[in-house]
């Protein structure tokens, strides 16, 4: 009889064991599937990016060509300053200080410019970080990843916000992230959980935390009704 109880048990483990194997399994290649759709994404809006600047390029030198054979250099003076204007206006490109973030920052807003989201970002990062490129990779885009997946939960783009300020404070820097927001959010023990279609998703906010932990940094984040805040200090 305790035979059998025992190879009972043992089963009962196996059986435990190979559950958990194959759930985690199906949320590992869920989140790769996830991170490949994002980026898939990310570098298609850089290709429409670049075959518009492509196409302006092209009719630009037309139109300065044209100029140049009807010998008006007035106008074509007048046409290279309103197209430095332009210039200087369609610039979105981040200049923080850091290479890391820039490249982060320009690749997550210019998703977020492509669904109509309103940008206010501030960024200036010191150069003598103590944290790695890779770990300030992690935290602000995932920051930007949960802000744009929020604000696409608001139907009008109007309402759509996100608002980035990388600063540093004393000995710390300090990154804030606020985004609109219309998703259903609760908060448990164990931190911020969002729903994403029925399910509970929170793998994002999770790497946040561990990153932010590993550098003895902080976290804090605020719900309002249509607002989601977090704010994080990394010592320097």
């Amino acid at each position: 009889m305790e035979t059998v109880l025992i190879i009972g048990l043992i089963l009962i483990v196996i059986f435990i064991i190979y559950f958990l194997q194959r759930r985690f399994q199906r949320n590992l290649v869920q989140t790769q599937a996830d991170l490949l759709k994002e980026h898939t994404e990310e570098v298609e809006n850089i290709y429409r990016q670049m075959r518009g600047w492509r196409h302006d390029y092209k009719n630009h030198i037309q139109s300065m060509k044209a100029y140049l054979e009807l010998d008006r250099i007035d106008l074509l003076e007048k046409y290279l300053s309103d197209l430095d204007e332009d210039l200087v206006a369609v610039d979105i490109s981040i200049r923080s200080g850091n290479v890391m973030a820039d490249a982060i920052l320009s690749s997550k807003l210019s998703i977020a410019e492509s669904r109509e989201i309103a940008l206010n970002v501030k960024a200036e990062i010191p150069s003598n970080l103590t944290i790695q490129n890779i770990d300030l990779g992690i935290i602000i885009g995932n920051l930007l990843s949960n802000a744009i997946e929020g604000c696409m939960t608001i139907q009008k783009p109007e309402d759509r916000f996100i608002r980035v300020y990388i600063i540093k404070m004393k000995q710390q820097l300090y990154i804030s992230v606020t985004n609109s927001m219309a998703q259903p959010i609760r908060k448990t023990l164990a931190g911020y959980q969002t729903t994403k279609s029925g399910k509970e998703h929170g793998f994002g906010l999770k790497r946040i935390d561990q990153t932010v932990n590993k550098y003895d940094g902080y976290v804090n984040r605020q719900h309002e009704e249509g607002v989601f805040a977090t704010e994080v200090l990394l010592p320097l």
